[in-house]
């Protein structure tokens, strides 16, 4: 076996075949390729660019992020005066909306000693009278029990003061309004305003919710269109009441109740 072999190779060679080995056939050798392993460390490391394409691991080009960069105005001439050069920058996107301010009270508040509450208060008066304190600005609906509900209450300007004892004689839901004709005129001479000679009730109506009428004169227990007037001498001689509370004294006060103002 072995000399039959030996004979047919140096047949071959001497036939003038090439003497190239197995390794030599090809001109130019392949380039030898290498694929990754996925998992290495500094594969890892290429994140989310790197991705194996044909057994060789490519970086992806990172995207540079382009800012509007400042422009510049060449000079100009204007009258034969060269203007110097100006730099603009963009103006930013958006802008903060301002924050609206806080709406301001369009009137004072009352006081809030003024406002209505139970209170301790020893009287002989029998329960229903309303005894009137001009000095404290306070108004007391005797409960019984020396108890009184009590009230702020506007009263008469300097000159209007008064002092004395009625009854209730009639009582009024938002009720109309005739100033006296003395009032029409001191009002137009000293304060330069013309009143009305009648105003019919609302909410516009000085006189307010509520009116309950002492004996035979002009003066009343009434409610306001100025309510931040309570706890002042203000009034021409009325006791004025927010009409929250006029109302609810008016609920618990009756025609011929005894009222006694100091």
């Amino acid at each position: 076996m072995k000399s039959l072999v030996s004979l047919a190779l140096a047949g071959f060679v001497a036939a003038g075949a090439p003497a190239a080995v197995a390794g030599e056939r090809y001109v130019q050798r392949p380039p030898v390729v290498l694929s990754p392993d996925l998992s290495a460390p500094w594969v890892m490391q290429l994140g989310g660019n790197a991705a194996p394409r044909g057994g060789v691991v490519y970086q992806q080009p990172q995207r540079v992020k382009r800012t509007q960069a400042a422009y510049q105005i060449r000079p100009t001439r204007r009258d034969g005066v060269v203007l110097p050069s100006q730099v603009r920058r963009p103006a930013p996107a958006a802008y903060a909306a301002p924050k609206p301010q806080a709406k301001q009270q369009a009137t004072p508040q009352i006081d809030p000693r003024y406002l209505p509450q139970d209170v301790a208060y020893d009287s002989q008066e029998k329960p229903g009278t309303i005894i009137i304190d001009t000095n404290t600005r306070h108004l007391y609906f005797v409960l019984g029990n020396g108890k009184a509900r009590r009230y702020g209450v506007g009263v008469g300007k300097p000159g209007f003061e008064w002092a004395g004892t009625h009854k209730i004689t009639q009582k009024r839901e938002w009720p109309s309004w005739t100033p006296p004709k003395e009032m029409i005129e001191r009002v137009r001479l000293n304060e330069g305003r013309i009143l009305p000679t009648h105003m019919e009730g609302g909410p516009a109506n000085p006189l307010g919710a509520r009116a309950m009428y002492l004996g035979s004169t002009l003066y009343r227990i009434h409610g306001t269109n100025q309510p931040w007037t309570i706890g002042q001498a203000v009034s021409s001689g009325c006791i004025r009441m927010r009409n929250e509370d006029v109302m609810d004294l008016y609920e618990r006060a009756e025609v011929g109740a005894k009222v006694i103002v100091s």
